[in-house]
């Protein structure tokens, strides 16, 4: 027993510095309209309290702040969150950023109307906890809203290559079963009411080529650069060379910068009224 509780702790810590390495702002910059949307698809009431799970630099926690919810935000990466405040400050935005776990929030039973997790939970490893918390902390009645990326879709393929190339943690379960309806249903079927399961898709618009779109995600996006960083040249040109393939595949863009359309699932689940 104590092995694995050691070697989950050493998976978390590997992809806590994962996520601070790089500069996720500049990645998160170019998703923010989705996560507008997003929210936008979510009734917020005036006061609402909403809990933003695996925040990052506050994509969803500040237009959510702006729809009028009562909003808290945290994350395993401080530096992530040391951005959100400063934007939440540019605006005159008050949330509550803080550091924490989605397998362990640090929060009392029942204490947010909303839940809600946009391409962040589901890089916990222990998914089965990570529903667990969720149910957890929401309200009776209340609604648990999470985008995650489909194993089909754009994003599905970039991790497809890369564990290929360098293959994670033996015994974890893939982060995009989180897009998978089955896998989603049966997360979430002991504590809902109702879930609700749309396949949605993510705009990626970039001003530049494919090419030069993997150098950016390379240099700024913290998992990537990580990636590379553990392998030799030869294994860096190959994963650099099989991105960029999928990147000039799924292009529409013809004006020399990259557009690609990236499949999400949109979950609400509406939680029982006792838990």
């Amino acid at each position: 027993m104590s092995s694995t509780v050691l070697d989950f702790a050493q998976v978390k810590s590997g992809m806590k510095s994962a996520w601070m390495a790089g500069d996720f702002g500049r990645i998160a910059t170019y998703i923010a309209g989705t996560a507008e949307d997003f929210v936008r698809r979510t009734p917020i009431q005036p006061g609402s309290r909403l809990l933003d799970v695996a925040c990052g630099t506050g994509n969803s926690a500040i237009p959510a702040t702006r729809a009028g919810a009562s909003v808290t935000g945290v994350d395993i990466a401080p530096n992530l969150l040391a951005q959100a405040r400063e934007r939440a400050a540019a605006e005159n935005l008050d949330i509550h950023f803080e550091e924490g776990d989605a397998e362990e929030l640090p929060f009392e039973k029942h204490s947010f109307d909303i839940v809600l997790s946009m391409f962040g939970a589901m890089f916990a490893p222990r998914p089965e906890r990570v529903a667990a918390e969720l149910l957890r902390v929401c309200k009776p009645g209340g609604l648990i809203a999470m985008a995650n990326w489909t194993p089909e879709g754009f994003v599905g393929k970039s991790f497809q290559i890369t564990h290929k190339i360098l293959p994670g943690p033996p015994g974890l379960p893939p982060p995009v079963l989180w897009g998978d309806e089955k896998s989603v249903r049966q997360r979430f079927s002991a504590g809902a009411s109702s879930i609700d399961l749309t396949r949605r898709m993510a705009h990626f618009r970039y001003p530049f080529s494919p090419r030069e779109t993997v150098e950016f995600f390379r240099q700024h996006f913290g998992p990537t650069q990580v990636a590379f960083s553990r392998l030799d040249p030869a294994g860096q040109a190959d994963l650099a060379a099989q991105t960029e393939a999928l990147w000039t595949a799924h292009n529409t863009a013809t004006d020399g910068t990259t557009q690609v359309e990236a499949e999400y699932l949109d979950v609400r689940v509406r939680t029982a009224d006792a838990l």
